[in-house]
């Protein structure tokens, strides 16, 4: 194996990076009420099995907290203003805010933010998340 054999190999297994200039981004924590947690999840899970309907929705995280079981934290990442407001008006966001209304125990906390890098190991990409 050549050197620059080497070089590439150790630049193709490196993290992801890319700059994120005008992107928009929110973490948003669900508060359930008790024993609701299975019924949210749900709902999450049904509204990103559909987010082929919103390209500029560029990342959607769902997160359980590790010390209540009642707290559910989303992390989304939008393309522009545009995508937000896409986002915020699609069928399927109107039909998960609905289930949510009787699911959540308080109106959800939303902190706003302009994202500017990400880092990610490509590897995350690579395993098998098929379920």
């Amino acid at each position: 194996m050549g050197a620059d054999e080497i070089d590439e190999e150790v630049e193709d297994s490196g993290p992801v990076q890319a700059l994120l200039p005008g992107r928009k981004a929110m973490v948003v924590r669900l508060t359930c009420k008790d024993g609701m947690r299975p019924g949210l999840l749900e709902a999450l899970n049904t509204y990103a099995d559909g987010l082929e309907e919103e390209p500029g929705t560029e990342v959607y995280l769902v997160s359980l907290d590790p010390e209540d079981e009642k707290i559910v934290w989303l992390f989304e990442v939008f393309k522009d203003d545009d995508a937000e407001n896409a986002h915020r008006s699609s069928p399927g966001f109107a039909t998960m805010i609905g289930e949510l209304n009787d699911l959540l125990e308080a109106a959800p906390a939303i902190l706003r933010m302009d994202p500017l890098r990400l880092v990610m190991q490509e590897t995350l990409l690579e395993e098998d998340w098929a379920f």
